[in-house]
C-alpha cells in the first residue's frame, strides 16, 4: 500500500495509502511519532478508512533515513532523526500527502501524534486543509507564528511533561479556532503498543475527533 510522492522540492518519499471503506467522505493525512510509519499508526489508518476517509501516511524519516521504523523502547533515535528534519522540509511532505489526496477528491484534514501532532498545528497554520487535529503535539510555541488558516481540535494529557500546562495556555492564548481537550493521562497515550497508553481517553478523544472531521470534511 506503500506510493511514491514528491515534495515540492524534489524530494520522494514513500507514503503508506488506504482507500476509504464504503463511500468517500475526504482525505486525511496522518503524521507520525517519532518512530516512523509503525504498524499500531497503519491500525489508526485502518480505523479512519472505515469511517470512510482516505487516508495517507507520509513516511517523514525518509528525509534522513529511508524505510525506518524505530521500536517503541528506543526513542532517541527517532528523536536523533527527527532534528536533522526542518518543519518547512516536513511540512512539504505533508503537503504532499495532502495534495495527493485532494487529487482522489474531497476535503483533507491533518491528524497528528508527538511529532506529528505539533506538525498538525503547522499544517493548520500554513497549508490549505480544512482542519486538522493534534494528538499530544510537541513544540507547539514553533508553529504559532503564522495566521491560522484551518480549526484545530486538540487531545493532551495532564500529566504530559512533554507539554506542560503553560504551552498550553499559550496556545489557548494564540490560537483563535481550537477546541481543545484535557485527560487525565500522559504523553502518548493514545498508542495502545506502549506503556502510557490510556484505553478510555484514548476511545473519548477519537469519538470526538471522528465528530470534528466529519463536520468539517466535505466529499
Amino acid at each position: 500500500m506503500y506510493e511514491t510522492l514528491t515534495a515540492a522540492d524534489g524530494h520522494d518519499f514513500a507514503c503508506w495509502m488506504l482507500s476509504a471503506k464504503g463511500e468517500p467522505r475526504g482525505g486525511l493525512v496522518i503524521l507520525q511519532e517519532i518512530f516512523g510509519v509503525t504498524d499500531q499508526l497503519k491500525g489508526v489508518a485502518e480505523r479512519y478508512a472505515a469511517q470512510g476517509y482516505n487516508v495517507a501516511i507520509p513516511a517523514l524519516f525518509d528525509r534522513e533515513k529511508r524505510d525506518t521504523v524505530v521500536p517503541f523502547d528506543q526513542p532517541d533515535l527517532g528523536r536523533d532523526l527527527r532534528v536533522k528534519i526542518s518543519i518547512a522540509e516536513s511540512l512539504a511532505d505533508t503537503e504532499a500527502a495532502v495534495n495527493a489526496l485532494k487529487a482522489k477528491g474531497g476535503d483533507v484534514a491533518v491528524m497528528g501524534f508527538c511529532w506529528g501532532g505539533g506538525l498538525a498545528f503547522g499544517a493548520a497554520m500554513q497549508l490549505n486543509i480544512a482542519c486538522a487535529v493534534s494528538f499530544y503535539g510537541t513544540r507547539l510555541t514553533e508553529y504559532l507564528e503564522a495566521s491560522q488558516n484551518a480549526p484545530i481540535m486538540g487531545h493532551f494529557g495532564i500529566h504530559d511533561d512533554h507539554t506542560p500546562a503553560a504551552v498550553l495556555n499559550e496556545v489557548r492564548e494564540s490560537v483563535s479556532d481550537l477546541a481543545m481537550f484535557i485527560y487525565d493521562a500522559g504523553h502518548g497515550f493514545g498508542n495502545e503498543a506502549r506503556p502510557a497508553y490510556v484505553p478510555a481517553a484514548t476511545e473519548l478523544a477519537h469519538q470526538r475527533t471522528a465528530g470534528f472531521l466529519a463536520q468539517h470534511l466535505k466529499a
